[in-house]
């Protein structure tokens, strides 16, 4: 494996750990806020998302106009200074403010890292074990921080601090090296569209196809997973949703490793996506185990075929990433709290059907940029 990808898959993995490591032990951070635990773990929570989408789309324009190696590495930096925050404070405000660095550093990281992927020949395959990584990632945080909360809460932070400060010495070599400076001079400013050609082509058919399905594949995986505990306290242990839950991460893993092998066309996934990811929402209402597993099979598939259909626009990557992002943050953020509002007045399993069907429909939105 080369120094590019190694750094690209790394810090994805070590990103994504950090950013999770935090949500095993949300009650206790957030029991050092001024209102009540349920806001304040809501506010924690939901700052990560929030810093995401106020930068997913300016630092995705400027890795067009710039090294988009740089952001990557600016990316890791921001995720390891919200790190050392987050270790070492029980300040609340400043525990909310780390919690919205770390996610203006996957608005610096991301449009960057897919948009550079972009440019290698085997960018499928690559997607998908980039997709694997993140994955991997936020499993690894989650698991990694639950196991050793009992002994100290911070533990985990703590170990994904250190991983993150292992690859950004990496990353600091890598560009300070001469082939990284190579490549740093090759894609510098690459951007050329006008401002009325970037607004014409973003509201495109095509282009609003991909949007709309990447808002609410990241959306209903998110109502899932917000609702399911209220749903399945009745039918389930604690221990029997965390499995289930963590299904749709690994079966997301596979699925996205294992498609990025065949030669099908980033139409076909998006599409088998869309109805194996539906079959699974529908599947959750009844078989937990089953429907988790289906759902993250379809997401996997998804996650390899939406970015590969960008790559094909005729449009700077970073900025075309940076909307995808955006998107995929925002169904995160916005799409539970949206269900969370008809919860009084539907039954949840009501609920996770009709967003089975809201995401179902989107497979009639068949306009994808053109194969090249």
């Amino acid at each position: 494996m080369d120094h590019e990808r190694f750094l690209l898959y790394s810090s994805a993995f070590v990103i994504m750990g950090l950013s999770n490591a935090v949500i095993p032990i949300l009650p206790e951070l957030a029991a050092t806020g001024q209102t009540t635990a349920i806001t304040s773990s809501s506010l924690l929570y939901s700052s990560f998302f929030l810093g995401a989408l106020f930068t997913m789309l300016p630092f995705g324009i400027l890795s067009d106009r710039f090294c988009s190696m740089k952001f990557v590495v600016l990316g890791l930096l921001l995720s390891f200074i919200s790190g050392i925050f987050m270790a070492v404070t029980d300040d609340f405000m400043v525990l909310v403010l780390a919690r919205f660095i770390e996610g203006a550093s996957c608005g610096a990281f991301f449009p960057a890292a897919f948009s550079r992927l972009a440019l290698f020949t085997k960018k499928m395959r690559y997607i998908g074990e980039f997709n694997f990584l993140i994955n991997g990632g936020l499993a690894a945080g989650v698991a990694v921080t639950g196991y050793l909360a009992d002994i100290s809460i911070k533990y985990g932070i703590y170990l994904f601090v250190i991983l993150t400060a292992f690859i950004l010495l990496f990353a600091f070599y890598y560009m300070a090296c001469p082939a990284g400076k190579h490549e740093m001079d090759n894609v510098a400013k690459i951007g050329s569209m006008s401002v009325g050609s970037y607004l014409s082509f973003i509201t495109s058919r095509s282009s609003l196809s991909i949007w709309i399905i990447s808002f609410l594949l990241a959306g209903s995986s998110g109502v899932l997973v917000s609702l399911y505990p209220e749903y399945s306290s009745s039918f389930l242990t604690k221990t029997e949703l965390g499995i289930a839950i963590s299904l749709l991460y690994f079966s997301t893993m596979i699925s996205s490793l294992t498609i990025a092998r065949f030669n099908f066309s980033y139409e076909e996934l998006i599409k088998k996506g869309i109805l194996i990811a539906t079959a699974g929402i529908i599947a959750t209402i009844y078989f937990p185990m089953t429907g988790f597993t289906v759902i993250g099979l379809g997401s996997g598939i998804m996650l390899v075929g939406l970015p590969l259909a960008i790559t094909n626009m005729k449009i700077d990557h970073g900025t075309a990433m940076g909307i995808y992002n955006t998107c995929i943050y925002a169904g995160l953020a916005l799409l539970p709290l949206m269900a969370g509002t008809f919860t009084g007045a539907f039954d949840i399993g009501v609920i996770f059907l009709g967003t089975a069907v809201l995401f179902g429909v989107t497979v009639v939105l068949n306009r994808f940029p053109v194969q090249s």
